[in-house]
């Protein structure tokens, strides 16, 4: 089997390192000449709660041969329209591409490598690209039961799926899902909330966490997030650590408060991480947020459910983007007052 991580940043570059202990041929692909270069002089070198450094075989996608028959797509969403056509001559016409990148990319990467080719999940745990050859595991994966969840776009138990987990087992276990879309929006949660106030704030999640309205900010983001899954048709599944997505209703006070003890239960372990989107500001590159939090956005204009925390995420981080403001704590003045149904909570 041909295996193909596309997109090597701080995940890919992690999940290489474990895939070079498997059978398979394996090739790195990144258009970052620099980052290619380090990963095969150096190998994949990991730190953080893991050390491993894996010898790894990197390419830029203009060196790709051949077919694959599996591909991990772990590019920025916002490079799909250019790597996936670049992708297709070398996918094996019955090759499987496996998206692992944040949001909902299921339906957009189908449309272009079609929808018997393709499968996704999410990934259940962090990292922070560090430079060349180099990436950081913010999470203490021996806390994790398993590390991926992954499924197929309509659903259902296929011996191609069992095939993909199978490969991700080389890094830890993979859960599969009977509906991939459902898990999506659990996904969702995690990347809209912690990731866009991350985004917003210039802040590490610890950071966020500490701040009282930031930290609000989470817990209404969340409760925006899980009423357009419902308004989609579908039910939001058991958080990170098990958690009940009825903690994100946000009823009452009471109920505000026990969301933000949930999530700092859910991040105990990655206080120190910065979200991707925060990373791509730092390096003056677009981010995912109209992928993320501007997906929820336009799936409450479809149902008319109102997004107003969302939608200032967005607005926020792409006038970041353009160089109109910086990331930076003085942002939450954008999140108005009167929108917190219970206040923020306790302090």
């Amino acid at each position: 089997m041909r295996i193909a991580i596309l997109g090597c940043g701080a995940m890919g570059t992690a999940l290489g390192a474990y895939l070079s202990k498997s059978p398979y041929e394996v090739d790195l692909i990144d258009s970052y000449a620099a980052h290619v270069k380090a990963l095969n002089e150096n190998g994949a070198q990991i730190s953080g709660t893991v050390r491993l450094t894996a010898p790894v075989h990197a390419i830029t996608p203009d060196r790709m041969q051949g077919a694959y028959d599996l591909v991990f797509l772990f590019t920025k969403s916002t490079a799909n329209e250019v790597v996936l056509p670049q992708l297709l001559p070398h996918l094996h016409e019955n090759g499987t591409v496996c998206t692992l990148q944040n949001g909902v990319p299921e339906p957009f990467v189908a449309r272009t490598a079609g929808e018997r080719r393709t499968v996704g999940g999410t990934v259940l745990w962090s990292a922070t690209f560090l430079g060349p050859g180099r990436s950081e595991l913010t999470q203490n994966l021996d806390n994790l039961d398993h590390y991926f969840e992954i499924g197929e776009i309509g659903g259902g138990d296929t011996p191609r799926i069992h095939r993909v987990a199978d490969v991700l087992g080389y890094m830890g276990p993979a859960g599969i899902t009977a509906n991939l879309m459902a898990s999506r929006w659990g996904k969702l949660v995690n990347n809209a909330c912690m990731s866009g106030m991350s985004a917003v704030c210039g802040a590490t999640f610890g950071q966020i966490l500490a701040h009282p309205k930031a930290a609000a900010c989470v817990s209404y983001l969340g409760r925006e997030v899980k009423r357009c899954c419902e308004a989609q048709g579908y039910e939001m599944p058991t958080l990170a650590l098990g958690f009940s997505p009825a903690s994100l209703d946000l009823n009452d006070l009471r109920q505000l408060n026990e969301n933000r003890r949930m999530f700092a239960d859910m991040y105990r372990v990655a206080l120190s991480a910065k979200a991707s989107m925060m990373q791509d500001l730092e390096k003056g590159l677009a981010t995912e947020v109209r992928m993320i939090n501007g997906y929820v956005s336009q799936v409450g204009r479809t149902h008319d459910v109102k997004t107003p925390f969302n939608d200032t995420v967005v607005r926020v981080v792409e006038s970041i983007e353009r160089g109109e403001r910086t990331m930076s704590p003085d942002n939450l003045a954008f999140f108005d007052d009167a929108w917190f149904d219970y206040g923020y909570g306790e302090a």
